[in-house]
């Protein structure tokens, strides 16, 4: 019979941070990674660097309701 194995997540967000940091932290890195789709876009031909800007503008979008949901979290005094 083969061993058991305890199952071992590969990526975890880790369960001690809260809500807010959690946000903060996806926000952050959207934001990182629009930067790089723009910069990446710079390098490309015109139809390649219109996906990539595209691709970028999802990012960013995602990155405005993260945003907005940590906003939510943490309302601006």
């Amino acid at each position: 019979m083969a061993p058991t194995r305890s199952y071992e997540p590969m990526y975890l967000a880790n369960p001690v941070y809260d809500t807010e940091s959690l946000l903060a932290n996806a926000s952050e890195t959207l934001g990182s990674v629009t930067e790089m789709l723009n910069n990446f876009a710079a390098v490309l031909d015109t139809s390649h660097r219109k996906t990539a800007l595209g691709i970028a503008q999802i990012v960013m979008l995602s990155e405005l309701a993260v945003n907005q949901a940590l906003d939510n979290v943490q309302p601006v005094a």
